[in-house]
Formats: structure tokens, C-alpha cells, sequence
């Protein structure tokens, strides 16, 4: 079973927010495999599907961005997934907009939400896949960065990226990390 988690603060206010692109690309995945979310179950929304003869449960976190750890704790063991087959899909000031990576694992890089879900989880190895949303912030700014709305050229180049990283997740849930690191990284 594949475990995709998107991260994202909850409310509208947060709505097209850089800090919600993992949002953004789950309700992609979800359109592409007609899967709908499930009510809020106290700290996430799931929805469940299958693709190429796998189950795959989406989830996205009802807890703010810094606090996503508890609920994918929650998610794995309530599915009885693995770690290394919850794929976690966040905002990353580190690549440029439009750029993807896909890791098998690795630090926080600074993101508070993975350095929280790498404090609940005990440990730094599960896949994640990573969203460039930029870094052109004054000093100290990051905060108010990650929380704007993108511009519209970059929201241009934000929906195609989208859609591409839910097709590098579709390929993950097909083939595991590697296979999808080697065709989009």
C-alpha cells in the first residue's frame, strides 16, 4: 500500500500559499485516480483508491505545517503502512520554482514540518518528494515567503509542476522511490 501525504497549513487563508503546494498536489493525484477525501477525522483527511493494483490512501494533515508529524504517525499506523511507503510531498525554498526532487530520505533542510515528522517518526528515512516554491525573501523573511500566494507567472509554472509531481508519485506507487527518482529527478 502507498501512503501519500501532503502538507499544507489547514484554512482557507492558506489557500494557494507556497507552504501549500503538497496540498495542491494530492487533490491533483486525487482527481487523476477519482478519489475523494473522507471528513476530517481529528488530524487528517484521507481518501483511499487503488492504482495498477495497489491500494493508495492520500492524506493531508489537519494540524498546522510544524505540527504534520503527529498526524502521519497517526495515518501509518491506522493503515498498517510502512514508513518507507508513506511518500511525503512538501514546499521546499531550497529548489528553484518549478523544480522536483524525489529523496529516499534525508535531513529536515531547514522545513519545519519534516523536521517534525522526522522527531515523531524516529527517524529520517521515509521518501519525500520535494516542490521548489523559490527563495527570493529579504533576510528573516521566510515566514512571510512560504505563507504568500504565488505570482501569477510563477502560478503558471506551479500548475504544470503540479501535475508533473503527481505523475512522479503515480510512478513511485508503481515502481518504488528509485524507479521514480531516475525518470524525474
Amino acid at each position: 500500500m502507498a501512503l501519500i501525504v501532503g502538507l499544507g497549513n489547514p484554512g482557507a487563508e492558506y489557500d494557494g500559499s507556497r507552504h501549500n503546494v503538497g496540498f495542491e498536489v494530492v487533490d491533483n493525484l486525487a482527481d487523476k485516480l477519482s478519489i475523494s477525501f473522507d471528513p476530517d477525522n481529528g488530524l487528517y483527511h484521507k481518501g483511499e483508491g487503488r492504482f495498477k493494483g495497489q491500494s493508495v490512501v492520500l492524506i493531508k494533515p489537519t494540524t498546522y505545517m510544524n505540527r504534520s508529524g503527529k498526524a502521519i504517525t497517526k495515518a501509518i499506523a491506522e493503515t498498517n503502512s510502512r514508513k518507507s511507503d508513506c511518500l511525503v510531498c512538501y514546499d521546499d525554498i531550497n529548489l528553484d520554482v518549478g523544480q522536483i526532487r524525489l529523496r529516499p530520505g534525508g535531513s529536515a533542510g531547514g522545513h519545519n514540518g519534516i523536521t517534525d515528522i522526522i522527531e515523531k517518526l524516529q527517524t529520517k528515512s521515509f521518501p519525500r518528494l520535494r516542490v521548489g516554491v523559490g527563495n527570493d525573501f529579504p533576510r528573516g523573511r521566510q515566514a512571510d515567503y512560504v505563507l504568500q500566494k504565488f505570482t501569477a507567472e510563477e502560478r503558471d509554472i506551479i500548475t504544470k509542476v503540479i501535475d508533473l509531481a503527481s505523475d512522479a508519485i503515480l510512478t513511485f506507487i508503481r515502481g518504488g522511490i528509485d524507479t521514480a527518482m531516475n525518470e524525474y529527478n
